[in-house]
């Protein structure tokens, strides 16, 4: 069975939300982020082999994340001094994410997953970017050095490096939520 562009691109597009996501720390830009990749990745390569779609994609992602915090990095120095926006000013929360389900788990173990969940999220989103990027695609996406590599436009050793200093922060970070 051929693998087509939009099949693809479901089977990418929450993971590469999540890094996103957890490489802005902001759900719209992460939405942003995301569909600009995939407008890029269609518009430009979708002629392209299907086994070559991964590694540009992670490419085009990671460039949209690097763009992304080199234009909040020139934001924070222009307009940090602004005032943002209040949380009694945010919109009201969705009425249907209050609904209980009533096939969840145990309370108790869905709090302590949630807690282990959240510390791993905030340790990600705690390390430098490249750190991140690397754990990301070679945890996440199950790239190898050489595709991590290419997507990251850096060495392989670079992304060695990058990933090795990520997983032992993680592993300090989190010995409290895992036996890591």
């Amino acid at each position: 069975m051929a693998v087509t562009l939009e099949n693809f691109l479901k089977d990418v597009e929450l993971r590469a939300f999540r890094t996103a996501e957890i490489a802005t720390g902001n759900v719209d830009e992460a939405l942003d982020i995301v569909q600009d990749a995939m407008l890029e990745l269609t518009s430009r390569y979708r002629d392209k082999r299907a086994d070559e779609w991964g590694p540009l994609f992670h490419c085009i992602l990671h460039s949209r994340i690097n763009d992304w915090h080199r234009r909040s990095r020139v934001k924070n120095r222009l307009f940090g001094w602004l005032p943002t926006r209040r949380e009694d000013e945010m919109d009201d929360e969705d009425a249907l994410a209050s609904v209980v389900d009533p096939a969840a788990l145990d309370p108790l173990v869905k709090l302590s997953q949630g807690v282990a969940a959240q510390a791993l999220i905030d340790s990600l989103k705690a390390l430098p970017l490249r750190q991140q990027q690397a754990f990301l695609l070679r945890v996440w996406e199950g790239c190898d050095t050489r595709q991590t590599a290419a997507a990251m436009q850096c060495s392989e050793g670079s992304v060695k490096t990058h990933f090795s200093r990520a997983v032992a922060a993680l592993r300090k970070q989190l010995e409290a939520h895992w036996d890591v």
